[in-house]
């Protein structure tokens, strides 16, 4: 056998064995192996229709962002080799039980409720959850609801519409539920006060990571596709 030949015999055996292995990627797909799952529990500013469950209102596409990759938890998957395994992102949700002119969410799209759901019909247990972002708070704090007193321990289902409680409970479960999750409350700019504070703190205590966004570049109070690269890029400097 000629030099040629037995190069070309190395090269087809080499080719082969990359094949059989998986350990060359020559169509240019990611490795889920190595990816990141990525959970979202959201209101309107983490919505795309279509990327979120069906039933659940959508708020994007709007203000420029007409694709799914605009949004800044597509760029952050990108940037980062994350998968979004769940984008549970509801328009005009808010963490707690109360949602605008004193409506009843305890059993429609409060985040609380929306976990429980999931929960209950064994997506935890199924999936191997890396990361969960939590970026809500924003309509507890436009909606007016009734802030109430932080509260650690013994709740109620009566101190789930209070937002203070209620956010304390969601830490809670979601850090008691899947104590292997990076777990990231995501704080909005310009909403109450106390709200922020209470992620600051239930993040503290709870062993998870808060991130207080700034300088958001909005249309009709939601991020554009400036607003969206600047949350993207506050999250990887915050969590890298």
């Amino acid at each position: 056998m000629n030099i040629h030949k037995k190069t070309l015999l190395i090269l087809i055996l080499a080719l082969l064995f990359c094949l059989l292995t998986s350990s060359c990627n020559f169509f240019g797909t990611k490795e889920n192996i190595n990816m990141k799952n990525i959970v979202i529990f959201g209101d309107s500013y983490s919505t795309f229709e279509g990327e979120i469950p069906q039933g659940y209102a959508a708020y994007y596409p709007a203000h420029g962002i007409n694709k799914a990759k605009d949004t800044w938890w597509s760029l952050y998957a990108d940037k980062t080799n994350g998968n979004i395994l769940l984008n549970d992102s509801w328009s005009g949700s808010t963490i707690g039980y109360t949602g605008y002119g004193n409506s009843d969410c305890s059993h429609t799209n409060s985040f609380i409720y929306r976990y429980r759901k999931h929960k209950e019909a064994g997506f935890f247990e199924n999936n191997k959850v890396d990361t969960v972002f939590v970026f809500g708070g924003t309509n507890d704090s436009w909606s007016g609801a009734p802030l109430g007193e932080l509260k650690f321990s013994d709740w109620e289902e009566s101190d789930l519409f209070n937002v203070l409680p209620a956010i304390c409970h969601f830490a809670y479960t979601l850090t008691t539920d899947l104590p292997d999750a990076r777990i990231v409350f995501i704080s909005n700019t310009d909403i109450t006060p106390k709200i922020q504070e209470c992620f600051e703190i239930v993040a503290q205590k709870y062993n998870a990571e808060f991130i207080q966004l700034c300088d958001i570049e909005k249309e009709e109070g939601h991020p554009n596709k400036d607003g969206m690269r600047s949350i993207c890029n506050q999250l990887i400097k915050a969590l890298q």
